[in-house]
């Protein structure tokens, strides 16, 4: 029997493995890395047409990887290995993102925790908040989603939140919250929430390190922008005078 003939595509396939292995992502256009990532469930068959129309239906590499199962099929030539696929990069990328966290390293700086908040938190359609519990060393302990819904100060109860810490032994917390909207600014109701967090976690010796807002666009830092420190001067002299 003669052997198999190498399909049309296969020069072109090997050429995108041996540039990925030899620099990764780096030189990749976001057609050329979707194209590469549509292949390993696609054998012996091109797969830049599907790229292409998947990212000229869809916006964009992002909103790819984060679109519904349903919309992805509605591209053809997508089948469900190819959705698989795709499902499973996100959900991977978060898998790593918080084991790294989660690995001992010291969260000193909360913004550090961007890349894994802005991508777990960032797609979500419904506000979420989230708490990171610290040890006293600053080191992640846990991630743990309190609430969820539409968030305002009567929805996140301090007093519950104070507890979770305190049964897991932190320290120290970052809370978090997203925006759906895109919103970053801090709403009234944020302010008012973090002041009541600040002042319920300092009463029982935790800190409350930061509060940040998530958008997939970017975070907003309550402790960059010097609201922290100004609510740790108000707690003292609230303290000073009684």
């Amino acid at each position: 029997m003669a052997p198999d003939k190498a399909h049309p595509g296969a020069g072109h396939r090997g050429r995108l493995r041996d540039k990925f292995l030899a620099h990764g992502l780096a030189k990749f256009t976001d057609e050329e890395a979707l194209e590469l990532l549509l292949t390993l469930a696609t054998p012996r068959r091109d797969c830049k047409q599907q790229a292409r129309a998947l990212l000229k239906k869809l916006g964009g590499l992002r909103a790819v990887l984060e679109a519904e199962p349903s919309a992805l099929a509605a591209v053809e030539g997508v089948g469900p290995k190819n959705i698989l696929g795709l499902k499973l990069v996100p959900a991977v990328a978060r898998r790593y993102l918080e084991d790294r966290l989660k690995s001992g390293a010291s969260l000193e700086d909360p913004a550090k925790a961007a890349d894994f908040l802005q991508l777990t938190m960032g797609p979500l359609k419904q506000e979420v908040f989230r708490v990171l519990l610290l040890d006293g060393r600053r080191r992640v302990l846990a991630v743990e989603d309190l609430f969820a819904g539409t968030l305002d100060q009567a929805a996140v109860y301090p007093r519950e939140v104070v507890g979770r810490a305190l049964a897991a032994g932190a320290s120290a917390l970052v809370a978090a919250h997203n925006h759906p909207g895109g919103e970053l600014r801090p709403s009234v109701d944020d302010r008012r929430l973090t002041r009541q967090l600040y002042f319920a976690c300092a009463g029982v010796g935790l800190e409350l390190a930061d509060h940040l807002i998530v958008t997939s666009q970017g975070l907003y830092s309550f402790a960059a922008a010097g609201e922290m420190a100004a609510l740790a001067r108000e707690y003292r002299a609230l303290h000073l005078e009684a």
